[in-house]
């Protein structure tokens, strides 16, 4: 407002000076500044009448995206769907604790008889029985185990200086009664169970001698015998229970030590063994098929 009063103010004086340049071509036109008076505001007036709408503005950008709303209430249950397709079957699971062995159930109708089967196998021998009543006495017989219960040997080398820890082969045969020495291992094997005596009497010249007797790859017996420069001979003995198919053989038990001298015109080595006694199991078993025989 009060630039709008500056403004009448300096217009009435231009318009003064204009009027006053004039003055001398014509009519004289005088306007006095007090009769432009800058007013005070007045009261407001009423309220126009609205204008017409305007035309739509354009969209403004996106706004940024609000903030996420509260979970909703569970719906109520819905109807039941049609059943599925079957799933693969998974892997197998482990096997379960074993169950308590049902009741017995009734018995079957009997079956058939059935083949014979074979004869099995013989059952251990049981124990003792109680003496028997005597019987009637029986016509004079003879004992049928002498032949079945011979066992000896006795052997010599033909050779000098045998391999060390291996079986000394024995080959010059003495005595071998039921062939139970075997020349070619140099091994005696057992066939009748017992009681046996084996001994050997060995030269030694020109090395020193460690030699043993082994029974089933142990030695039981060890000779050792030093080189002095002269002849020598080492011997031993013993007395062992064999089983059947048990083996005996002498063999050098030392590297370098095998000093065993064969000379066949002044001096012999030799390994023998005879069988004591047999077993009484072996000869009750060597009568009954004996007497078995006889009576066939």
């Amino acid at each position: 407002m009060l630039q709008m009063c500056l403004r009448m103010y300096l217009l009435s004086v231009v318009f003064s000076q204009s009027t006053n340049s004039s003055s001398k071509r014509g009519h004289n036109l005088t306007i006095h500044s007090s009769q432009l008076v800058c007013s005070l505001p007045g009261p407001v007036g009423p309220a126009g009448n609205p204008g017409a709408p305007g035309s739509p503005g354009a969209v403004g950008p996106m706004g940024a995206p609000g903030k996420d709303g509260p979970d909703g209430k569970d719906g109520g249950k819905g109807e039941k769907g049609e059943r599925g397709d079957p799933g693969r079957p998974g892997n197998q699971g482990r096997p379960g604790v074993k169950g308590r062995e049902g009741f017995i159930g009734k018995a079957g109708p009997r079956g058939l008889k059935g083949q014979r089967g074979t004869s099995g196998v013989p059952g251990k021998r049981g124990p003792k029985g109680e003496v028997g009543d005597v019987g009637q006495q029986g016509a004079p017989g003879g004992c049928n185990c002498g032949s079945a219960a011979r066992s000896a040997f006795s052997v010599a080398v033909t050779k000098s200086y045998p391999k060390e820890r291996l079986p000394i082969r024995f080959s010059r045969i003495l005595l071998n009664e039921g062939n139970h020495y075997n020349a070619s291992s140099g091994k005696f094997v057992c066939a009748i169970p017992g009681v046996y005596y084996f001994t050997y009497d060995i030269t030694l010249a020109n090395k020193h001698l460690a030699i043993g007797l082994v029974h089933n790859g142990q030695y039981k017996i060890k000779t050792f015998d030093a080189n002095t420069g002269n002849h020598d001979v080492a011997s031993s003995s013993t007395v062992l229970h064999l089983k059947k198919s048990d083996q005996v053989w002498l063999q050098i038990f030392y590297s370098e030590q095998n000093g065993l001298f064969f000379d066949p015109f002044w001096t012999d080595s030799t390994f023998t063994g005879f069988l004591i006694y047999p077993d009484q199991d072996f000869l009750d078993e060597a009568d009954r098929k004996a007497n078995a025989q006889a009576e066939s």
